[in-house]
């Protein structure tokens, strides 16, 4: 295989021992990934159009993680039949979900990439019967905690759902008290090795779409109708413009990825399954102003990456030195009692000096908004100047040291209305009506 194409061989799922396997080829090396669902499913769901339609389009997205190896032009898939909008999604997914692997790699892809497979031309797919029941993807942090609560409380039915679950996701999912469905994701190790390899490309991959994928055929194997996603308004935010594109390290948890793939899954199941995110119309602060109306998960849940990783728990649940880390704890100090947060942390994040630079680049005082899943610059300005006028907050240095270029870069009143547009839900969101309705009181 030429090093200029990116092969993706048709995948095989083996119902009797819940294993699927994906190859593909690159550079004259073939890899291989294997996923190892529950047992206990519904066998029969896997002959049908819907199963074996997510089934190739899960190939296309998992294949991200191989292709960035070489990152070549075209991505070919000679076994696979899409339609004319499964073709723009793999694009999608391989230019927008790889925009940060490219920029920080210094790669020009944007509109020179292609993808070859045969057409589709089928025509719509028979819908499997699905029960009314949520999947929803438990990652460890606030957001999905957030959505635990307030489908509890309006008496929705769901699962949580988790691929290769760790640390924080496995002690909030206790917490959950609900019996989730676990798949386990197998990387080629071949593939591990030569991303540390020179003459090869590594960097970050669009995991909420590997995940939602996956999820998908979750859904059918063991009956859910919906995917919930727990992805904030702020996702939607970009890091930085490179080859003429913005360049978001959130890019598949955008609203604009929430609406492809939502298309995507509708259509490969005939309307059976929906996908949307039940935290869309809210901001990070927002959410954090919801999570700490209850201290039923303050101990189990982390949203910190850095002590997280492939190797799973290797430290407290909060590094306390990562922007990730700098930015939960900024939004919780407005709306959480400073004890409480201190004694999730562990530390006061605020109260350390040498923690400026990073609270600065939180809040567009310098460099540029950090390769994390951090909120909106604006949003982390605004908590930050709240806390200035807050006495439990003010005097600590790092609120101090900030204040005032806040003030000028901004000005008050721009940083309060930025404030009280935090706390007002945004329209734009594609939670079913009914659902929303349903919700709404809770999230009051």
């Amino acid at each position: 295989m030429a090093e200029n194409v990116f092969l993706v061989d048709r995948p095989e799922f083996r119902p009797e021992s819940g294993i699927a396997t994906f190859s593909y080829g690159l550079g004259g090396r073939r890899f291989l990934e294997v996923l190892t669902f529950p047992l206990g499913g519904d066998s029969g769901v896997v002959d049908t159009p819907a199963f074996r339609k997510l089934l190739d389009l899960a190939a296309l997205v998992l294949g991200v993680s191989y292709f960035k190896l070489l990152a070549p032009l075209v991505i070919a898939a000679p076994e696979i039949k899409l339609t004319r909008n499964e073709r723009d999604f793999v694009l999608d997914v391989y230019e927008n979900g790889l925009g940060e692997f490219y920029t920080r790699n210094d790669l020009q892809r944007f509109g020179r990439l292609s993808v070859e497979a045969p057409d589709d031309l089928a025509g719509s797919i028979p819908a499997p019967a699905l029960p009314p029941r949520a999947l929803l993807p438990i990652g460890g942090g606030k957001d999905s905690l957030v959505s635990v609560e307030l489908l509890e409380a309006a008496g929705v039915p769901f699962t949580p759902f988790a691929v290769n679950p760790k640390g924080p996701i496995l002690t909030s999912v206790e917490a959950i008290g609900t019996p989730p469905v676990y798949v386990r994701r197998e990387l080629d190790k071949e593939m591990l090795r030569l991303s540390k390899e020179p003459g090869f490309f590594n960097g970050h991959v669009p995991s909420t779409a590997i995940n939602s994928m996956i999820a998908s055929l979750c859904c059918l194997l063991f009956g859910h109708d919906r995917i919930v996603l727990s992805n904030e308004r702020s996702a939607s935010e970009g890091n930085m413009v490179f080859d003429g594109r913005e360049a978001n390290h959130q890019y598949s948890k955008s609203i604009d990825f929430e609406r492809r793939i939502a298309a995507i899954l509708r259509d490969a199941t005939g309307g059976a399954l929906s996908y949307f995110s039940l935290l869309r119309p809210f901001s990070e602060a927002r959410i954090a102003a919801l999570f700490a109306r209850q201290t039923r998960f303050d101990h189990v849940f982390s949203s910190c990456n850095r002590n997280f990783r492939l190797s799973g728990h290797d430290g407290p649940l909060w590094c306390g030195h990562c922007p990730k880390c700098h930015f939960v704890f900024l939004i919780f100090a407005p709306v959480m009692d400073k004890a409480r947060l201190l004694s999730i942390f562990g530390q006061n994040l605020l109260a350390q000096p040498d923690h400026e630079h990073s609270f600065r680049e939180l809040t567009g005082l310098a460099g540029q908004k950090p390769w994390e899943c951090v909120g909106e610059i604006l949003e982390a300005a605004a908590c930050l100047h709240r806390l200035g006028n807050t006495p439990d907050w003010a005097d600590e240095p790092v609120v101090r040291a900030l204040k005032p270029d806040l003030l000028k870069q901004y000005g008050a009143e721009a940083l309060q209305t930025a404030w009280h547009d935090l706390m007002t839900d945004a329209p734009e969101h594609l939670v079913p009506e009914q659902l929303a309705s349903e919700v709404a009181p809770h999230a009051a």
